[in-house]
């Protein structure tokens, strides 16, 4: 009932008042349709992804924030943009402090000795400690502990993710990685442990940025590979367990990398832009193929079969690999400020960064959703052969472009499926096999067909989205 006299109220309002008329619906030209039609099977076709992510993880490899090989990633997408054909190429600084990882070695000493898998979480300090540890099931149970109970011991958290396709259970194990070792320290802990925020069953330790709160002294702080945290629990659940850590890493002054820009520009509106990418940098474990080097190859492959059309979309389409999206989503910061006052120029952004499963649902985010739905729904059933369903009402803006849409940006959802993408995330398997060439084209195919259409369509999705799904580090 109260939706329905709104209504009634809204049609009133507009009888009265016919100057204040609302803005005219955002909508597609059926030959831009067409072409996107044919655009979305061509990229299907096409191999050029696959050879973009083939070539990173190959030629560069592990490329940790400012580290050597960071750099040689940042030459890496320069050229690569220049040989895919884009027409403007550029690099935009971004600054942030510099972590390094060493060595890292744990071990059960005492009456069951025994070596341990672990990683140093990013953002630890080095340092060695020895220690009786103690088992919480999860955060809230480490948040419970009473103050001092920790004192000289080492805390270890053993919440195991689930896997879900859209891999909503990183919200808990993220935060166990975020949060955690702070909360040791205030229970009196000289180390941290926990089970790695993964859902795989191999020996290999996930890491990932963690932060420790201010007024809080640092300390050793690593994750265990699932089959070690199980070894683990075991020996604890016999008594009283000790283990060394010992890790050699820790901040190293600031260094200075680069969101690197390739532009297909626009025909008639080049000041406006459709903003896609993925983040260049990894961690140091893998080859970052699926975090986040698929995602570089999805969106460079999509600006590249657009810049192939012989007319360009009315709209420019800039295509950015984004800098230490790793260590808190430093590019993604930096663009955001960089563009603050061209914000109402971004016609739509989106980043790929959730690995290289098939794509499944599309949704945009806008100020004027009610305006956008039809262009929205258009988009979306171009896409629907590629097996992807329009999600009205779901989604959010990808970790780089967040920044963007909480200042205003209006955002694209595609959304892949992440069922086992936390079986690899920030280990040492994330490695090229692990991608299926097929569903990367999938991915590329969406990308191409939402950007070419965002570029073309007849009004605007907006300027002032609001973003509603938390980064994913």
């Amino acid at each position: 009932m109260r939706r329905r006299v709104l209504a009634i109220a809204s049609s009133l309002a507009l009888l009265a008042a016919p100057a204040f008329a609302a803005p005219r619906a955002t909508t597609l030209p059926p030959a831009s349709l067409a072409t996107a039609a044919q655009l979305r099977d061509q990229a299907l076709a096409d191999d050029t992804g696959w050879k973009v992510v083939e070539s990173l993880t190959t030629e560069i490899g592990p490329r940790i924030a400012g580290s050597e090989a960071d750099a040689r990633a940042v030459a890496w997408a320069e050229a690569k943009f220049k040989a895919l054909g884009f027409d403007k190429v550029w690099k935009e600084p971004v600054t942030f402090p510099k972590w390094e990882r060493r060595s890292e070695h744990a071990a059960v000493t005492g009456r069951n000795p025994q070596p341990l898998q672990i990683t140093a979480l990013g953002g630890s300090p080095g340092g060695t400690v020895e220690a009786e540890v103690v088992r919480f099931a999860d955060l809230a149970a480490l948040q419970a502990a009473p103050a001092g109970s920790l004192k000289g011991k080492i805390a270890f958290v053993d919440y195991q993710m689930l896997p879900f396709r859209d891999g909503r259970d990183y919200g808990r194990g993220g935060a166990i990685r975020s949060k955690g070792p702070s909360e040791a320290i205030r229970k009196g802990a000289i180390g941290f442990l926990m089970r790695s925020a993964g859902t795989d069953s191999h020996r290999v330790p996930h890491t990932g940025i963690t932060r420790f709160d201010d007024g809080l002294t640092p300390v050793p702080s690593a994750a265990l590979s699932v089959p070690d945290a199980d070894q683990l629990a075991r020996l604890l659940a016999r008594g009283a367990t000790t283990v060394n850590v010992a890790l050699d890493c820790g901040w190293d002054g600031t260094a200075t990398s680069y969101n690197v820009i390739g532009e297909i520009t626009g025909r008639t509106l080049p000041k406006e832009v459709v903003v896609i990418g993925g983040h260049l940098d990894s961690w140091d474990l893998g080859t970052g193929a699926v975090d986040d080097g698929a995602g570089v190859g999805i969106t460079m492959a999509a600006g590249h079969l657009i810049g192939q059309l012989k007319q360009a979309p009315k709209r420019t389409i800039r295509v950015v690999a984004f800098a230490n999206e790793e260590q808190g989503l430093y590019g993604g910061k930096a663009y955001a400020e960089a563009h603050a006052k061209d914000v109402a120029l971004h016609q739509l952004a989106a980043e790929s960064d959730f690995g290289a499963g098939r794509i499944y649902a599309f949704n945009t985010g806008s100020p004027n959703p009610e305006g956008s739905r039809e262009a929205t729904r258009q988009i979306a059933e171009v896409m629907k052969p590629l097996g992807i369903e329009y999600a009205a009402d779901k989604g959010g803006p990808g970790p780089d472009v967040g920044p963007l849409a909480a200042k205003g940006g209006a955002w694209a959802w595609l959304a892949q499926d992440g069922s086992d993408y936390f079986h690899l995330h920030h280990t040492a398997d994330d490695t090229l096999d692990k991608i299926d060439p097929k569903a990367l084209a999938q991915n590329v195919a969406a990308y191409t067909v939402f950007a070419y259409l965002a570029a073309e369509a007849d009004g605007s999705f907006g300027s002032e989205a609001k973003a509603t799904t938390p980064p994913n580090e």
